[in-house]
């Protein structure tokens, strides 16, 4: 609550005309899909405006597959690509996930006690099962940050079954992207191509970015 005064004390006005603007509708230029876990904030991450992102968030930013556990992230994405016509979408997974803990050891007493979640991270299992199968010797941080990357990529495969996602980009007006956050040194490793190998910002070759603008480093 007193969060909710200080904004109303001193950051609405500070932008009153764009919450004025806002309130006649939105027009976000991206889908940017995300984990829950609590210490990822999209909008502070990106430095990004109220209206410039159109946020949805998950355990494990997961992105289920066309016909499979259909509900609000499968709406969600039919919206940001039918109704708001996003020009980018960008699934971000982060540094120490959770979730990809739970998937690398699903039979600890908390998981059986989260049937939910359980039936939620089969989504990801390609991905254990894609670094387990190219990378069997790695250490268990090692790994961990191996299949956080690989999760990434799985998701913006199943991303692609969507129709309102294959429609778009077919056509060449949708684009998509992969990001990994690390939490601790506030880094964006970017999946060149979307599905490529993870590169610093610094050392993602200049493109079309989220939102329409065109960086060079």
């Amino acid at each position: 609550m007193d969060g909710v005064r200080r904004f109303q004390e001193q950051a609405y006005p500070q932008r009153s005309a764009l919450f004025q603007g806002l309130a006649q509708g939105q027009d976000p230029h991206t889908l940017f899909i995300t984990c829950a876990d609590s210490r990822i904030v999209p909008e502070l991450i990106t430095q990004t405006e109220p209206g410039e992102l159109f946020v949805s968030r998950n355990i494990g930013n997961i992105v289920p597959a066309y016909g499979e556990m259909m509900g609000g992230v499968s709406a969600v994405i039919e919206f940001a690509c039918t109704a708001l016509e996003v020009s980018d979408i960008v699934v971000c997974g982060h540094s120490d996930c959770g979730a990809i803990k739970a998937l690398l050891n699903p039979d600890t007493e908390i998981m059986h006690r989260m049937p939910t979640v359980r039936s939620w991270l089969r989504n990801a299992h390609a991905a254990r099962s894609v670094v387990e199968a190219l990378q069997p010797d790695l250490a268990p941080a090692a790994k961990l940050e191996a299949i956080v990357e690989q999760n990434v990529r799985t998701q913006l495969q199943h991303l692609r079954t969507h129709p309102s996602v294959a429609a778009r980009m077919a056509c060449g007006s949708l684009r998509l992207h992969g990001w990994v956050y690390g939490i601790g040194s506030g880094s964006i490793g970017i999946l060149e191509g979307g599905e490529g190998r993870l590169v610093s910002l610094e050392q993602a070759s200049p493109a079309q970015w989220p939102g329409g603008e065109q960086r060079s480093f």
